[in-house]
This record gives structure tokens, C-alpha cells and sequence, in this order.
């Protein structure tokens, strides 16, 4: 039998985790990994088909509020 782990589903369990913990606990070397896996998720997932829907959502949203803005 093969275990095969998605490195972007481990990567987001363990976002989830280190994000769960109180913000007071954590210490600025803490904070710094956590952006950095972040960074890593984001590259990973992002030439998924999951990563494009959520560029569109993001740009759709984007777009509904620079128009909301203009006359």
C-alpha cells in the first residue's frame, strides 16, 4: 500500500492549526513561518483549477468595488 500526501492539503491543515492558537502566544519568528507557508500554500495551489476560481471570485470582487466607487 502507497501513501500518497498532497503537499497543499498538508500545508493547509497545518495553516489551519498554527492559526488556530491564541495571537498573544505566538512570537514574531512564529508569525514569520506562518507567512511563509502561507506564501508556499498559495504557490502551490495556484495553477490548480481551485487556485483559478478563486483568482476570478477575488478579481470579480476586485472589480464590483473599484465600480461601486466611480459615478
Amino acid at each position: 500500500m502507497v501513501l500518497s500526501i498532497n503537499v497543499a492539503v498538508l500545508l493547509a491543515v497545518i495553516i489551519v492549526v498554527r492559526l488556530r492558537r491564541r495571537t498573544h502566544a505566538r512570537s514574531r519568528n512564529d508569525e514569520k513561518l506562518t507567512v511563509v507557508i502561507v506564501l508556499v500554500f498559495g504557490v502551490l495551489i495556484a495553477p490548480t483549477a481551485f487556485g483559478q476560481t478563486i483568482l476570478d471570485v477575488a478579481n470579480q470582487l476586485a472589480q464590483g468595488v473599484t465600480q461601486s466607487g466611480s459615478p
